[in-house]
Order: structure tokens, then sequence, then C-alpha cells
């Protein structure tokens, strides 16, 4: 059996830069609590834990120490809510996600109706749309796209795991919407690379394997990208959701990954194919 793993699967820059100030903050300060989840991999969060890094939800939760800022980022009013605690700050937002913010503040400054490509429940879509000052729709689909009322100027970005697909889709559909339309394509290049080389991937094997957390946004959309090229696509969080049925006469295993999954969790369910090549014949 053949096992064809993605080159870009598992960390991208931001989460990569995310995990490495998260372990060195650890070391640097006594007590250090993250706002929310680091990143969608509770495998990590929980390893984090293991290295003194807790997880709240409230800025008022932290009493004292350093506040470790997710690299979804964080919104305006908690950030303003961190400035003014007094607490120790190690911002370890996505630099891309940094850029979604500053365009919405900017697009909103501006006059424009902000349209955000993105999932509204996302904690990255809700930091960006509190940058705005303005009218803001956060619209998931081009169906969701089509309700928009016509309107002078809209602007769009994009939640930076965006599929370019979809983002070109609705960005041409507010074309229709406005006399005006600017438009920041905010979507990482990595998301690209990495939708891209799963779409190839999945389109030469015989199962496709999609590995990350349950509750991450970009691996959910790599299953679903995956599944229009191959419909024998499963999304694992770890090796232990690995179906020894699913290989019975399987020649070809495309495997890729989030960009929050850990390379050691990769690693683990690789060597668990590995092992149905002989039981599953």
């Amino acid at each position: 059996m053949e096992i064809i793993l993605a080159k870009s699967a598992g960390f991208c820059f931001g989460v990569k830069r995310a995990t490495q100030m998260a372990f060195t903050a650890a070391g640097e300060h006594d007590q250090i609590t993250s706002l929310g989840p680091l990143i969608h991999s509770p495998q990590m969060v929980q390893k984090l834990a293991a290295e003194g890094i807790r997880v709240c939800h409230q800025v008022e939760e932290i009493p004292s120490g350093a506040i470790l800022i997710r690299s979804h980022g964080v919104t305006a009013q908690e950030l303003d809510s961190i400035h003014s605690s007094g607490l120790q700050i190690v911002d370890a937002t996505c630099p891309f996600v940094k850029k979604a913010q500053e365009f919405a503040a900017q697009l909103s400054d501006d006059g424009y109706l902000l349209v955000l490509v993105g999932e509204a429940d996302h904690p990255e879509v809700q930091g960006i749309v509190s940058y705005a000052q303005g009218d803001v729709r956060i619209v998931a689909s081009p169906q969701e796209a089509a309700q928009l009322a016509k309107c002078g100027k809209i602007g769009v970005v994009a939640q930076t795991t965006q599929s370019f697909e979809n983002f070109s889709q609705i960005v041409s559909i507010c074309l229709t919407k406005a006399k005006e339309v600017r438009i920041f394509n905010t979507i990482c290049d990595a998301t690209s690379v990495r939708q891209e080389e799963a779409r190839d991937i999945a389109a030469q094997v015989d199962l496709m394997l999609v590995i990350g957390g349950y509750n991450s946004a970009n691996t959910s959309r790599l299953a679903t990208l995956c599944r229009e090229q191959q419909a024998d696509t499963h999304h694992v969080e770890t090796s232990d959701q690995l179906n020894p049925d699913w290989f019975v006469g399987k020649e070809k295993v495309g495997i890729t990954a989030g960009a929050s999954t850990p390379r050691w969790i990769i690693d683990n369910v690789i060597e668990k194919v590995k092992t149905y090549d002989q039981t599953c014949r």
C-alpha cells in the first residue's frame, strides 16, 4: 500500500510561531494563561497545559501573571481589557490575521459595508469584525451573499483559512450588489497551497485521510474539499479514530493535515496506517 503525504501537512507559519512563543513564554513566566485555546488542537492544548499554560475565556478570570493571545487573535474589546488589566502580554496572533483586522478597520472607516467571508462563530471572524465600526455582514457562502441588499460601497475581506473558490464566488456576487467594491484577499497563501495539494492528492488515491482537531475550521474545510475529489475521505483527530476496515483493498492512501495539527500526531497516524498494509490485504 502506497502512502502519499502532503508536503504542506501540519503547522502553518502562524501556528508554528504561536506554539514556539507559547513554550518560550512558559519558561519565562511563573504564571501564564491563554485567552482561549492557543490553536485548534486539543492535544497541543494539553501539552501546553503540562507546561503550565492554563486556558481561560475571560480577561477578568486572569488575576495576575502573563496573558497569551491565541493565534486567532482577540476582539478589539478584549484587547482593550487586556491593556487595562496590567497583565504582561505575549501576543501570538498570526500576522495574517492582524492584517485582516487592519483591513477591516480601514474599510469600515472609509464608509464601506464590510463583508467578511467566513464562519460567524469562529473566534478569528469574531475578532476581525470587532475592529470595524460601521455595518458588517458575515457571509459564509454564495447563497448567503445573494441575500445581501444593494448598497453604494462594499468592502470584502476573508477569514484567513477560507477557500479561494468560495471567496471568489462571493466577491463576484458582491460586484452585482454595489457600484463600488474594494477587495482585500486576506486568505493565507499557505492555506491556498494546502487546499490545492489536498485536492490533487485526493484525486489520485483510493482513500484520503485528513488529520486535525474536530474544532478546526481549516481541517474541516480540507475534508470537504477532499470529498469532492474522493468520496472515501475521513477526518480523524488522532490515530485512535482509524478503522482497519477502511483500508481493505486500498492501494493508495493520501494523507494531509490541518494547519493546527502537530507533526507527532501525523507521524502516529502514518505508523498505524503502515500496520494495515499487512493486516488488511
